[in-house]
């Protein structure tokens, strides 16, 4: 069952205007801030749980951010807006199904935008929630909301984060980059990946083009690298840490005390010796690659089959055909894994949430890195975890319902320590 366009934005509209004459009313009265914050964290999810619920029922609908006008605007597929900071202002784009909020590669891909970092070309996105401004109508910065970046997991993209964009977007500005070797950015011959190369990209997207502190969300080695990011002591950008499947290296040779990889780690030493041959590695690297076959490795890696989309096949193919991929393929399979998150996580004292999907054939719980994180929340107070159950290792695509479920409260509860 289905309704039109007018009433879910009609009903958002009246929701956030609520919000705002409620916020300002609060300021008149003079109430302490922290109250204040806590009846607006309060008015604003009770909005995401109705814009929820809709997006339930109306899965053909387009969607319209709010404004702060009496009637939302509702311009065509192709409008786009930019915002005093640069980053783009969703108006009428995206669709609805059952596993929420979703855009599609092309509109992605016509709004992405690209920055140079140390010689190379770096994809990344920006989208400003029209929300933020119905909150905050005089606030051009939206000070008491900290901007997301979503970072994406190995042989990803920013598009990996379609599900979740305009959910997010809402409520929060939010950026999603293409780490160096993927998606959209440079694949440079012969270059030789790090996690702590990624790691300084993160920080320096922070410092040249955020320019706020911010809390970084990622998958897979976009976690880690978020983690090694957090973990240096001279940042002061990184306003926490949403983790989702995190990593134990840039490659599995990181987790030597797992059993598993214990027993395959010889096969790793053989299968790198043949990644150094050419002709090897390029035979290997477009058997991988084959529609079919990559169709079949998501689906080992999702607990919900319904994900794995020709989408996301496209997502994970169309960037493997770019000059630099092999390249790329190689560097980080072959090269060093990197830090491991066990021994970062010492030093982070930020507010950290973790979500884990139980079906992680890459990482599952009950290996080293998931053992960790499990037995983190009863050792220090700023962590937080959540076990998905029937979740596979991107639990961001795979069960994006559930994923909001836990982050948009987490996130709610940052704001009183703003």
């Amino acid at each position: 069952m289905s309704m039109g366009l007018g009433a879910i934005t009609s009903c958002a509209t009246s929701n956030a205007t609520a919000i705002a004459a409620a916020r300002l009313a609060n300021n008149r009265q003079g109430h302490d801030s922290s109250s204040s914050v806590f009846r607006n964290q309060q008015l604003r999810r009770k909005v995401l749980v109705q814009s929820s619920l809709s997006s339930q029922h109306n899965k053909d609908a387009r969607v319209s951010c709010l404004t702060n006008n009496d009637e939302p605007e509702v311009p065509s597929l192709s409008t786009r807006a930019t915002s005093s900071s640069g980053s783009t202002e969703f108006s009428s784009i995206g669709s609805s199904s059952s596993l929420g909020l979703s855009l599609e590669i092309r509109e992605i891909d016509e709004r992405c935008k690209k920055w140079q970092w140390r010689g190379y070309t770096i994809n990344y996105l920006s989208v400003h929630g029209r929300r933020e401004q119905v909150l905050n109508p005089d606030s051009n910065s939206n000070s008491d909301y900290p901007p997301l970046l979503l970072v994406h997991g190995f042989g990803a993209s920013i598009a990996h984060w379609r599900r979740n964009i305009l959910t997010l977007a809402q409520s929060y500005t939010v950026y999603a980059i293409d780490l160096l070797g993927f998606g959209a950015s440079d694949k440079p011959e012969g270059f030789s990946y790090t996690m702590d190369v990624w790691a300084q990209l993160i920080l320096d997207f922070l410092d040249e083009i955020v320019q706020r502190p911010t809390v970084l969300i990622g998958n897979s080695v976009g976690s880690l690298a978020c983690v090694i990011a957090a973990s240096d002591s001279s940042q002061s950008l990184v306003r926490g840490l949403v983790l989702l499947n995190c990593a134990g290296g840039m490659n599995n040779k990181a987790i030597v005390d797992d059993w598993r990889i214990r027993l395959l780690l010889p096969l790793f030493w053989v299968f790198d010796t043949l990644l150094k041959q050419r002709a090897i590695a390029s035979f290997i690297f477009e058997r991988v690659t084959q529609r079919d076959n990559l169709r079949n490795i998501l689906l080992s890696v999702y607990g919900n089959k319904e994900s794995v989309d020709e989408d996301l096949i496209e997502i994970i193919k169309k960037p493997a055909n770019d000059e630099g991929a092999l390249d790329a393929f190689v560097s980080i399979v072959t090269g060093p894994p990197g830090p491991n998150p066990v021994q970062l996580m010492p030093r982070i004292t930020l507010p950290v949430l973790v979500l884990w999907g139980d079906r992680d054939p890459f990482t599952p719980l009950d290996g080293p890195v998931g053992t960790y994180f499990s037995t983190l929340p009863a050792q220090v107070p700023n962590m937080s975890l959540f076990v998905l159950e029937g979740v596979g290792h991107c639990p961001h695509d795979d069960r994006p319902d559930l994923v909001h479920e836990k982050l948009l409260p987490w996130l709610d509860d940052l704001l009183p320590a703003l």
